[in-house]
């Protein structure tokens, strides 16, 4: 239980900190500062939880990392339901506190099609996902790069936000997503909710994309 009490506070902290500073700042395709500041937030609330909660549940905080592990054997079935549902969840207590502190006039960094295009919004979070989980197995995947993980992760983190915000506001993760989509529907704007399928299935293919292709190259498994 105490796992799944640490990813839903993992990304409870994650909705409320990164997607309340795309609200606050403004945050739009537009490269300025709140583009900028958007980035380092998803990024830095990363490596803030993976060196607090890391040591606890692995802070996934991310339903296409805990399919990438599931898939990767490296997370049982139980505990893979276990930590989706402990992230959306957090996803929508961390969106709740947000609404209630900023109201949801700004937003609440919800996610949007680029272009009004599904095939080209899935094809970007894809990549965006794929990238990001790859470099999550990859440096997980040595017991010498345990202590610098978090490092590694937030920056991919950031890397591939200040790339994807200009297509989509930058999803690659499901709950993260949904949080904020769900309560904007529940105050009247639906507009997000509709869409945000297209962040839960693409992220979720791109993470479980990555697993593959991790575990294809990986040395390891392959002499094994």
């Amino acid at each position: 239980m105490r796992k799944y009490i640490a990813e839903f506070i993992g990304t409870l902290v994650l909705v409320l900190f990164a997607c309340g500073t795309a609200a606050v700042t403004g945050c739009t395709s537009a490269a300025d500062a709140a583009y900028l500041l958007t980035a380092l937030a998803f990024g830095l609330v990363i490596v803030a939880m993976a060196y607090s909660i890391g040591h606890i549940s692995g802070c996934h905080i991310n339903p296409a990392v805990s399919i990438a592990m599931w898939i990767s054997r490296k997370l049982t079935t139980k505990d893979f339901l276990g930590y989706v549902a402990a992230q959306f969840l957090g996803a929508i207590a961390g969106a709740y506190i947000l609404s209630v502190l900023i109201g949801t006039n700004l937003g609440l960094g919800a996610n949007g099609l680029y272009q009004n295009s599904v095939a080209r919004s899935m094809l970007v979070e894809v990549i965006l996902t794929g990238v990001f989980v790859i470099a999550i197995l990859g440096v997980t995947s040595r017991e010498a790069s345990a202590g610098k993980a978090g490092i590694v992760i937030g920056l991919t983190l950031t890397l591939v936000h200040i790339f994807g915000i200009y297509f989509t506001g930058t999803s690659v993760n499901p709950a993260r997503s949904f949080g904020p989509a769900l309560v904007l529907a529940l105050n009247g704007s639906s507009a997000a909710l509709n869409v945000v399928w297209v962040f839960i299935v693409a992220p979720l293919i791109g993470g479980a994309l990555a697993a593959y292709v991790w575990n294809y190259l990986d040395a390891k498994k392959l002499e094994a």
